[in-house]
């Protein structure tokens, strides 16, 4: 027997209440609603990583070295620079004090600049409160994941200065930070997602790991870093070469960061492709005959070049010129291969000795060497 119109409605208002009462019956969420929880709860992390890594720790041998330069009786801004760029955690700390508090972010650009701005006495307070990991003494997987990281960067800023003179860049103090910290983004990531570096194909180069990145995580750790490096208020330059230095197309100090790269991991045995390298390498202007005696010598070639915190006051073709002398060669032989006169090689190294004050030919290479300028 057909229900009638009461009876229908009757049955279907039952079934909303019961629907309603049933337990494990919740009303849906909206999706936006969704989202922007799951942001809000993605952007603590992310803040949480910033600081975690903002405040890693630096190797102790490292501070100690750095603690003993500022403690000198008489200190050498030159050795207390050099002791911290052997540390990117000291650099990280150091650049962060000078480039905030009074006066613009971004204004102190190197590490030899920032102990100037700082002074001894500040740089020795900021360092003592710098916590430390002992490799030795404490291993963990922390401190080794810390010390590979530092290990690579010292290396590819290393790397990076010879690549300069090469290709002649300028700014280097500048190009070391860059260096530094070019791959701070992966401690970023690996707060966020567990040890995701570790996990990788050992077969993988270093292009292929980067798009690991992008494909598993949706981001990758040149960006990641780029955003800490501006959070922390340092040079937007210094952001930018770290943003771009994985990719081919890459110019200036994001080029050499790229190249400097390729070669430490070449040189500690991963796989990375020649024609990649040289690729690199020609995005710097560099042919593979400038860049092979670098792979050959690296990294057991001497101590480490000094760069020029003034700017060379000397043209290119003063420079070639002087380097030619430094070589032990006769002005007929470096005119042959620059293709001048000798009386024009003449001139140029005159130029050379009034310029920087040299009274004879050793004293100029002598005088160019401590300047970095060849």
């Amino acid at each position: 027997m057909p229900m009638t119109n009461a009876a229908t409605k009757e049955r279907g208002s039952r079934s909303r209440k019961r629907a309603a009462s049933s337990p494990g019956r919740t009303k849906a969420k909206p999706a936006t609603q969704t989202r922007e929880r799951s942001s809000g709860q993605g952007g603590k992390r992310l803040a949480t990583a910033f600081d975690t890594v903002s405040s890693m720790p630096a190797l102790a041998e490292a501070r100690r070295r750095l603690l003993r330069a500022s403690e000198a009786s008489a200190p050498s801004g030159d050795e207390i620079a050099a002791a911290i760029e052997s540390d990117a955690s000291l650099a990280i700390q150091i650049m962060r004090a000078a480039n905030n508090g009074g006066g613009p972010q971004g204004r102190t650009r190197g590490v030899r600049q920032a102990v100037d701005v700082l002074t001894v006495e500040r740089i020795r307070d900021i360092v003592n409160r710098v916590n430390t990991y002992e490799p030795f003494d404490h291993p963990n997987a922390l401190a080794d994941r810390h010390e590979r990281f530092r290990r690579h960067a010292v290396a590819t800023r290393y790397a990076a200065d010879r690549i300069a003179e090469l290709a002649r860049l300028a700014d280097r103090d500048e190009l070391a930070v860059a260096a530094l910290l070019h791959d701070v983004g992966k401690l970023v990531l690996a707060e966020l997602h567990g040890p995701f570096e570790e996990t990788a194909d050992d077969r993988a180069t270093p292009d292929e790991r980067i798009r690991r990145e992008r494909r598993e995580l949706g981001i990758d750790h040149a960006l990641v870093g780029a955003v800490l490096v501006r959070r922390w208020g340092l040079a937007p330059s210094v952001a930018a070469a770290v943003e771009r230095h994985h990719s081919p197309k890459a110019t200036g100090h994001a080029a050499a960061i790229r190249l400097s790269d390729l070669v430490v991991h070449y040189a500690s045995g991963d796989p990375v492709p020649p024609d990649t390298i040289v690729g690199a390498a020609e995005q710097l202007g560099l042919d593979r005959d400038a860049i092979a005696p670098m792979l050959y010598e690296f990294p057991h070639s001497g101590a480490a070049l000094k760069r020029n915190t003034d700017p060379c006051p000397l043209s290119d073709r003063e420079v070639d010129a002087l380097r030619g002398l430094a070589d032990g060669k006769v002005y007929k032989q470096i005119a042959s291969e620059l293709s001048l006169s000798v009386s024009t090689i003449r001139t140029h190294l005159h130029n050379v000795y009034r310029k920087i004050g040299a009274v004879d030919r050793a004293q100029a290479v002598l005088i160019a060497h401590e300047h970095g300028w060849i």
